[in-house]
This record gives C-alpha cells, sequence and structure tokens, in this order.
C-alpha cells in the first residue's frame, strides 16, 4: 500500500492539464481586461466624434 501511495505522489501526469488551464484562464481574464478598456475608449472617441459631426451647419446651394 505504500508503495502505491509514493507512486500516486510522484506521478506527474495531469500536472501539465493543471499548467495549460491556468495559463488558458489567465489569458481568457486578460483579454476581457483589455476589451473593457478599449471599449470605454472607443465610446468617449465616437461621443467626441458624434458632437463634432452634430455641430457642423451646411447650407444648401442654390
Amino acid at each position: 500500500m505504500s508503495t502505491m501511495f509514493k507512486k500516486f505522489l510522484s506521478d506527474e501526469s495531469g500536472a501539465v492539464t493543471v499548467d495549460w488551464v491556468v495559463l488558458t484562464a489567465a489569458v481568457v481574464g486578460l483579454g476581457f481586461s483589455v476589451i473593457l478598456i478599449l471599449a470605454n475608449g472607443n465610446k468617449t472617441v465616437a461621443d467626441n466624434i458624434s458632437s463634432t459631426v452634430g455641430a457642423i451647419t451646411v447650407e444648401a446651394g442654390d
């Protein structure tokens, strides 16, 4: 029984899977963070463009 327990503790076959899960979760979290930051910046730029274009007056030509 002791030999089987030692073999179980020294087995590292699933360790790579855990590493990849952690790395994938970090990449997904970083991606969401970047999307949130860029979405807020894009809204600000779009609002500024909308205000500028809305303030332009066009006169009808004869």
